[in-house]
């Protein structure tokens, strides 16, 4: 994905000015990691006449699959190759909006110490995007950005010029010039209205969305004429969203037009007591890692493997109790460990601190003498990442191989899945899960491998247990029979 970002300069203000509004020096080529891939900035021309920024971001199509939504096993083999072989990497999309978000956040937000007066004044903008999805043709594309004080140029790409008889396809090069925007402003414009325009988001949209609509549009989206429609596209159509954020944006165009502020006009209802806002429940993540954390308090392991680890969440609340003396997280993920390094802050952790922990690449499908001699194993949402076929390796590596003395294991509950407003009838969780499994199946399973390896398993309900379909989150505990042996004689 490609976009650039030109402005023009005179003698008491060079176009150079550009860098620092991005809080990037033209001087240099910068490369940045995001959840999809690497994004790179660098400067095409950067003199005191005219100066432009060029955004290149190279998509990960493995980590797309990975994180994005998705039917898990069992879809069309056609829909499973399109989810490698596509036009993520080349147009412009709700990735690339991210991307924008990261690494220009400063500028986004119109921050610039350097030159404050520069970040409020207009400036002379182009803006260029060679490849722009826009389920709607050019005609949408300039009712989009036209309201916003855009002269826009937005010029179909044929499928095929050797073929011109084929048409056009649904992309556009787009052109965006201005005289009378920021260039916070112009961020702000391109960070909405480019997912709109694709009519897709490829990540979870969560309720958290809606805030960052009404940051990114605010001054703007309460009387764009296209309202609706950036709103419901840029929350994938979530009704309930779109009605809150469509509630909150009236709210909003009544105090301008009243000129007052939003909270005097929606005063109907009290605000909620300490008491009430403690009762929001915790999101499941967090329930999930408590759950861990007690089960690993209870068991009075010191030294505890985190397989699996992902991005370090787990590992960086374990480190917070100091009765963990030694934590090791473990992944195939190169990526992933490196993220977990920089949640962490390894490079910059005391020397204390950072011999209680580590981090290690290594497959779960392997035995691995690094893992043996641990007080505790977590795989928490682990295992239904595996192929089925592949689950007795893991079985094999952790319980029969490592052999830790306490194991934890959590998994999707499928039953609760009927319990979620947003996930369509027959889909699992997560595009990568190769099973979820009812309450029984994982039992039996859990059973199976204590009974095998020489433990004793219990199972715990993480999150609400709905009387019909239990918990969102299943969690097994497994105590190595020796130990139990041991503590029962000690009593």
């Amino acid at each position: 994905m490609f976009l650039t970002i030109s402005t023009r300069g005179t003698a008491a203000h060079p176009a150079t000015d550009l860098g620092y509004l991005l809080h990037k020096h033209p001087d240099k080529a910068q490369t940045f990691s995001t959840s999809y891939g690497t994004a790179h900035v660098l400067y095409p021309e950067a003199d005191a006449e005219r100066c432009t920024a060029a955004l290149l971001l190279e998509v990960d199509t493995v980590a797309l699959v990975r994180r994005g939504k998705g039917k898990g096993r069992g879809g069309a083999p056609d829909a499973a190759l399109a989810q490698y072989v596509n036009d993520r990497p080349y147009a412009a999309s709700s990735l690339l909006a991210v991307a924008l978000s990261a690494v220009f956040s400063s500028a986004l937000r119109g921050v610039c110490n350097a030159r404050p007066e520069r970040a409020v004044a207009p400036l002379p903008l182009r803006i260029e995007v060679p490849a722009l999805p826009a389920r709607g043709g050019p005609a949408l594309v300039r009712r989009l950005f036209e309201p916003l004080g855009w002269a826009v140029t937005a010029e179909p790409v044929a499928l095929d010029t050797e073929f011109p008889q084929w048409g056009d396809s649904r992309y556009v090069r787009l052109v965006l010039e201005s005289e009378a925007l920021t260039l916070a402003e112009a961020l702000r414009h391109l960070y909405v209205l480019l997912p709109v325009l694709d009519d897709a988001k490829h990540y979870w949209v969560s309720s958290d969305e809606v805030d960052k609509l009404l940051r990114a549009g605010e001054g703007w989206l309460p009387t764009h004429p296209e309202q609706k429609l950036i709103t419901s596209r840029y929350l994938s159509r979530r009704w309930s969203l779109t009605r809150q954020a469509m509630e909150r944006l009236e709210l909003v165009r009544l105090a301008e037009a009243d000129d007052s502020e939003v909270e005097s006009i929606d005063n109907a209802v009290e605000e909620e007591t300490e008491a009430e806002a403690e009762e929001k429940p915790a999101p499941l993540a967090v329930l999930r890692r408590e759950a861990i954390l007690a089960a690993l308090r209870a068991s009075g392991a010191a030294r505890v493997l985190d397989l699996g680890c992902g991005q370090g969440q787990l590992v960086q609340e374990l480190l917070r109790d100091v009765r963990f003396t030694e934590v090791v997280g473990v992944d195939v993920s190169v990526r992933a460990l490196t993220i977990a390094s920089r949640r962490l802050k390894l490079d910059r952790m005391g020397e204390r601190q950072a011999s209680r922990v580590q981090l290690l690449q290594g497959s779960l499908a392997y035995t691995d003498k690094r893992l043996k001699g641990y007080d505790a194993a977590v795989l928490s949402e682990v295992i239904e990442h595996l192929d089925l076929p592949r689950l007795p390796a893991l079985e094999y590596a952790v319980f029969g191989h490592a052999r830790p003395r306490t194991v934890v294991v959590t998994t999707p509950n499928v039953e609760y899945n009927v319990r979620w407003e947003t996930l369509p009838a027959g889909h699992v969780r997560h595009g990568d899960h190769r099973f979820e499994w009812t309450r029984e199946e994982f039992r039996a399973w859990a059973r199976t491998v204590a009974e095998r390896h020489g433990y004793e398993v219990a199972f715990t309900p993480v999150g609400p247990d709905d009387p019909e379909v239990g918990p969102p989150t299943q969690m097994a505990v497994f105590h190595r029979h020796d130990d139990t042996q041991k503590e029962a004689k000690a009593a």
